[in-house]
């Protein structure tokens, strides 16, 4: 009987570069209906993914990764995640997404253009989850 792998390869990829290429032992992902958990032999999956944070761990070593929608593909030899935008932890320029947050919570409160409103939502929404996402680091 074959030993069940310990491991599989994740790559984080976006439009613009290569985030994160290595074996991993687990991953925790933001899809559209709520988190899901990979572990090494899980089924093939093919999901959608939403803004949230994407947890990677390499037995005891734990990395944070900020998401902005995608895709997750889930196969028998590893996971790829097909991202808007991903940014691990340590990247993350905290004071910059502070100031993002704070102008579009200005822009919604002061009622801009309807045409305006939505995109101020997901600005919003993505400069508070990077917020989260480095302070989920520091714990």
């Amino acid at each position: 009987m074959a030993t069940p792998a310990k491991s599989f390869h994740l790559e984080i990829v976006t439009p613009f570069r290569k985030v994160f290429s290595e074996p991993v032992s687990a991953i925790i992902a933001p899809g559209e209906e709520g988190y899901f958990g990979v572990l090494p032999g899980h089924t093939p999956l093919l999901t959608s993914l939403q803004i949230g944070y994407l947890k990677v761990e390499q037995g005891e070593r734990v990395t944070y990764f900020s998401i902005s929608g995608g895709f997750a593909e889930v196969l028998p030899n590893g996971v790829k995640i097909f991202a808007e935008t991903a940014e691990a932890a340590a990247e993350i320029d905290v004071k910059r997404a502070e100031e993002a947050k704070g102008r579009a919570t200005k822009r919604l409160q002061e009622g801009r253009k309807q045409w305006d409103v939505e995109r101020t939502r997901g600005s919003l929404a993505r400069a508070k989850n990077r917020l989260d996402v480095a302070e989920r680091a520091m714990k």
